[in-house]
Formats: C-alpha cells, sequence, structure tokens
C-alpha cells in the first residue's frame, strides 16, 4: 500500500538504503554519497599537466522518524481482512505516505536551481516542459528515467492543450503508481496535488537587490545580497546574476545563458546560502563572468514580489535520493515486524491493553533524503496562484 502511493518518493533513487540495515557496521544517521571527480584537458601539448583527484561528497542524514498510532477493539479485530484493511490500514497507510511524500517533495524543489516556463503564463503546451528538459541536458542528466511532476490544474490545462500527445503508456511498470499519467516528450508525467508554492516575499526592493561583493573563492556558496531592506528573501526563492552564464559541465563553454541559483538557507536579511556552490574556473568550474573585483550584479528573481507559484519538477530519478533504516525489532515483543519493499521500509508494533480490551498498533518509518546532483532537475512554473 505504502508504494503504490509514493507517487514522488517512489520515482527517485533509493539504491543506498543497505547500508543502514544491518546489524554488524552500523554507520550511525548520516551516509556519505561520492560525487563523479572531474577534471580539465590538456591541449597542445605532449607535457603532463597532472591534476589532484579532489573526491566532492554530499550527506544524507537519515534521522526523521514518523508513523501513525491505532488501537482496536475486539470487535473492529473480529471483521474480515478485507473490511479490517479498507477501514483501518488504507487510510493509515494514506495519511502516513502522503505526508511524507509531500515533505520530500517540497524540500527536493526547493534545493533544486534550474526553472523552465515563464512566470505568470499558465501552462497549457510543452514549451515549459521542454524548457525544463533542457536545462537537465545543459546539466548531462541521462535522457532516461525523466519524470515530472505537477498539480491538477496544470494537468488539465496540458492535456487539454497538447491531448494528441498523451497517448496510452507503455510503461507497465508504473501504471499502478498513484498518479501515473502517461509518458510523453522524454519524461513520465505524474499528476500530484503536494508540489510545493512557492510565496516570494513582499520586499519592494526585491526589484532593485544587488550582489554586494564578488566571487572570491571556488565552490562559494554564501552571498551577501544589497538593498533588501524590507524583509528577507525566503527559502528556495529562486535568481539569476546578471552577466554570470551557465557553462557546459565538461568543456566549460558558456551556453550563452544566465546560470540560475536558489536560496537554500539565510543568515540574515541580507546573507544567504545559495545552491548551486559558485566555481569561477578549475575542472568544477560552472559559470562565466562573475568577475574578480567588487561586483554589483543585479539580481533577477523568479516570479513577482508578494505572488505564490505551484512549482512543478522535472528531474531524473538521480537526482535525488530517498533511504529508509531499518528500525530494530524489540526483543520483548511479540508482534514487532519489518517489512522492505523496493527501497521503503516499515516496522509494525502491536501489544495489546488488556484494561480497555484493545490492541495498540504502530507503523513507523525512519528515513532521509538529499538532493544528490540537483543539476539532474528543474522546476516548471507558470501562473501564479
Amino acid at each position: 500500500m505504502a508504494h503504490e502511493k509514493a507517487t514522488f518518493i517512489g520515482t527517485i533513487n533509493r539504491q543506498f538504503d543497505d547500508s543502514f540495515g544491518a546489524s554488524s557496521g552500523k554507520i550511525g544517521d548520516t551516509l556519505r554519497i561520492r560525487y563523479p571527480s572531474e577534471y580539465t584537458r590538456r591541449t597542445g601539448s605532449r607535457v603532463m599537466d597532472v591534476q589532484d583527484s579532489v573526491q566532492q561528497s554530499t550527506s544524507l542524514v537519515v534521522a526523521t522518524q514518523d508513523g501513525v498510532d491505532m488501537r482496536f477493539n475486539s470487535r473492529e479485530l473480529a471483521l474480515d481482512l478485507d473490511s479490517f484493511s479498507q477501514l483501518h490500514l488504507e487510510p493509515a497507510m494514506a495519511t502516513l505516505v502522503s505526508n511524507i511524500d509531500s515533505d520530500v517533495l517540497q524540500g527536493c524543489t526547493r534545493s533544486t536551481f534550474n526553472w523552465g516556463g515563464t512566470a505568470g503564463t499558465a501552462i497549457s503546451t510543452l514549451v515549459a516542459a521542454g524548457e525544463a528538459r533542457t536545462r537537465l541536458n545543459r546539466g548531462l542528466a541521462p535522457k532516461g528515467d525523466r519524470r515530472i511532476q505537477v498539480n491538477s490544474a496544470v494537468m488539465g490545462s496540458m492535456v487539454n492543450g497538447v491531448a494528441a500527445y498523451f497517448n496510452p503508456s507503455n510503461a507497465i511498470s508504473e501504471q499502478y503508481r498513484e498518479g501515473f499519467v502517461a509518458r510523453t516528450a522524454m519524461a513520465d508525467y505524474y499528476e500530484n496535488e503536494r508540489v510545493w508554492s512557492m510565496a516570494n516575499t513582499t520586499s519592494v526592493t526585491l526589484s532593485t537587490a544587488k550582489l554586494n561583493g564578488y566571487i572570491s573563492t571556488l565552490g562559494q556558496t554564501s552571498i551577501n545580497i544589497s538593498l533588501l531592506t524590507v524583509s528577507s528573501a525566503s527559502i528556495g526563492m529562486k535568481f539569476t546574476l546578471a552577466n554570470v552564464n551557465d557553462v557546459h559541465p565538461e568543456t566549460k563553454q558558456s551556453y550563452g545563458v544566465l546560470k540560475q541559483f536558489t536560496i537554500i538557507a539565510a543568515t540574515d536579511v541580507s546573507t544567504y546560502t545559495i545552491s548551486p556552490a559558485i566555481y569561477r574556473s578549475g575542472p568544477r568550474q560552472n559559470v562565466t563572468g562573475t568577475g574578480t573585483t567588487t561586483s554589483t550584479n543585479a539580481l533577477t528573481w523568479l516570479g513577482d514580489p508578494n505572488s505564490t507559484y505551484a512549482l512543478g519538477l522535472m528531474y531524473h530519478r538521480d537526482a535525488f535520493t530517498f533511504a529508509t533504516a531499518a528500525l530494530p525489532l524489540m526483543s520483548s515483543a511479540e508482534k514487532c515486524v519489518r517489512r522492505t519493499y523496493d527501497g521503503i521500509s516499515l516496522r509494525v508494533w502491536q501489544d495489546t491493553d488488556i484494561r480497555n480490551d484493545e490492541l495498540l498498533t504502530r507503523i513507523d518509518i525512519l528515513y532521509g533524503f538529499a538532493a544528490i546532483r540537483p543539476q539532474w532537475a528543474a522546476v516548471v512554473i507558470g501562473a501564479s496562484d
């Protein structure tokens, strides 16, 4: 039941789960995920230009424990299995999975810095999705295993506008996953009401915000933004910097389009942590045009101030990962079971309350998620709410 209802979680990477289950070799609640190394090319010379192998990694913390708690009396337990499942297990799983799916989808959307579409323009064609797909291509995301999550309002508008493209899918394995609609334009389309709504702040100075200072170090993630004097920017708000362009990850040639960023943390009204980290040169270079002197590059925010946008999300499966830990089976519990299916581990624990003639039941999950390759994802923006 949980697997079928996981509209978003069921479509992202879950291959790191096995590191948490073994009784031997406990690794705590943090898993390190390594990125492939990157290098620069030696050109026009037979003399070696040896480079250090710098291993980059990110952390996945599995520390969120959620659950659903229930109790049944003897009369309810006397129901046949089908009735018991319909009356109790189905709504319990719907509540648990829906809330976790929402948290993970919204967290991943906030962490995504690329976007496609035009803020304020309703999505009724495949243009916005095509722009998002272009961002994935420029980030060298593999062409397969791509998905897109949008709410029913956007899906209805898209299906009505491009009905000829939405044909019955051959992806039989996905037909039982909740929200699956069809496949077109290199992605599986899902209808999901849990998409994140980006609420831009009401600051009247957003339109005049500028980068205060220049990018001084490789991999810089902290920036200072001047003229944000009324209210700070919200986590997940996205922007571009004037003259700072995106580059091909391997050739380092400029794409001729502005690099896109997202805010992932705020220190104060003017100091923010952003993603992606900015590399001006070297094997991990991802921008051109940052300059090396005091900079006042203007910021252009995605969307208008005091506006809210329900953001769709296009992504490759490996852009994000979701991991569940195998919760321990309590030795003193006669009815404590754990099951893992397709990377989702749940534990059910029951015990009796003899005073009230009830059976107490708890269903638990211990999980974590991370954006491990956010360059393989892009939000899709349309009209404001």
